[in-house]
């Protein structure tokens, strides 16, 4: 089932370092709101004496994505709506919605690829706000290298983690620029993407994160070119979206909207100063590579409101559109409704829309 999260398997030896519950309570922070900073949700309702214990699973070990979450628990926005939130990093990142579906974990966040390809296999799982408005995949290569644009890679050697996910995504960039996948050699180079690329082994790979991948290669003094997989006609879709089951929906439509309602207030809070939501994330988890993530948020964090009205938005054409895609590529079988697949009503209300 898994098609974006086994990009994520190779690091569980990192994962374990940090694996578990994780806690901590707030301190103030100093807030100086940029121009895309999210605007402010629906008052929160009464707090609750006795609060609910909820828990999400994480997509991949503590990185700047989750810093939203951390700061809606350390400035005490859970707590006002009557949640005590754990964070856990799933053994194995693939088993993210199962845990979801069986009521593991309350919560957890995945690829908006898996959730479609779980509903397709039956499993229970719906989208409640989208964390990452586009994709984060790209290829990548060195501005040495003179590659511009996808027809510049017909002739290499392009590295890959081996997934047909990734080979999909080539193929169409290719195609919208006059080429095929036939035009290349795919080198299954693992997920040791930046060191084959550096090392000369190929000449561009697909699978990287332009967030993330592409601050390793400049802190080695090169500096990367990115073809963005959305601007070379890919659908456009979300990167990463936070999930829960149909049941709690069913059950515990109230703490579902509490939940969002809290997690909107935390990221606007990492939105406002992200050297505090930085600062954090490496607070309660010492592993972090603070300089990569010091970077890192500065160009994700535009990703979260990106082109949409309120955080957490969702676009039914994205899921239609995606899921089309999907199909004809050969990744998605089965009669799947994209609409099913999410849900907007607890953004909505969050934000005091309806």
């Amino acid at each position: 089932m898994a098609w974006r999260s086994t990009r994520r398997t190779f690091l569980a030896a990192a994962a374990a370092l940090v694996a578990g519950a994780c806690t901590g309570e707030g301190a103030s922070r100093n807030a100086t709101a940029p121009a895309a900073t999210p605007t402010s949700p629906a008052a929160p309702a009464t707090p609750t004496p006795q609060r609910e214990s909820v828990s999400v699973a994480l997509d991949w070990y503590p990185w700047s994505n989750h810093t939203g979450l951390l700061m809606a628990r350390h400035n005490g926005h859970f707590q006002a709506e009557g949640l005590d939130v754990t964070l856990e990093v799933p053994a194995n990142p693939e088993d993210v919605l199962k845990l979801v579906a069986t009521g593991r974990n309350t919560f957890g966040i995945s690829y908006q690829t898996d959730v479609l390809l779980a509903r397709a296999e039956g499993i229970p799982v719906v989208s409640i706000a989208a964390l990452v408005q586009h994709p984060l995949n790209s290829v990548m290569g060195l501005e040495r290298s003179g590659i511009r644009r996808p027809r510049d890679l017909v002739g290499k050697k392009i590295g890959y983690p081996g997934l047909p996910s990734d080979e999909a995504l080539l193929a169409t960039m290719l195609e919208t620029d006059g080429a095929r996948l036939e035009d290349v050699t795919l080198v299954n180079v693992g997920f040791e993407l930046v060191r084959a690329l550096l090392s000369g082994q190929v000449d561009a790979v697909i699978g990287a994160y332009w967030v993330h991948e592409s601050i390793l290669i400049e802190q080695q003094g090169e500096k990367p070119v990115i073809l963005r997989v959305e601007q070379w006609g890919v659908p456009d879709f979300y990167e990463l979206v936070m999930v829960t089951s149909e049941q709690e929906l069913r059950e515990h439509e109230d703490r579902v909207q509490r939940f969002v309602r809290g997690m909107i207030r935390g990221y606007q809070d990492a939105a406002a100063d992200l050297d505090a939501a930085v600062a954090l994330l490496v607070r309660e988890y010492p592993e972090t590579n603070e300089a990569l993530e010091k970077q890192g948020i500065r160009l994700l964090a535009p990703l979260w409101t990106e082109g949409v009205p309120i955080f957490g938005w969702q676009e039914e054409k994205r899921w239609t559109d995606y899921a089309a895609w999907m199909r004809e590529r050969g990744l998605l079988e089965g009669d799947v409704d994209a609409r099913a697949a999410f849900t907007n009503r607890f953004v909505e209300r969050a934000r005091g829309l309806t």
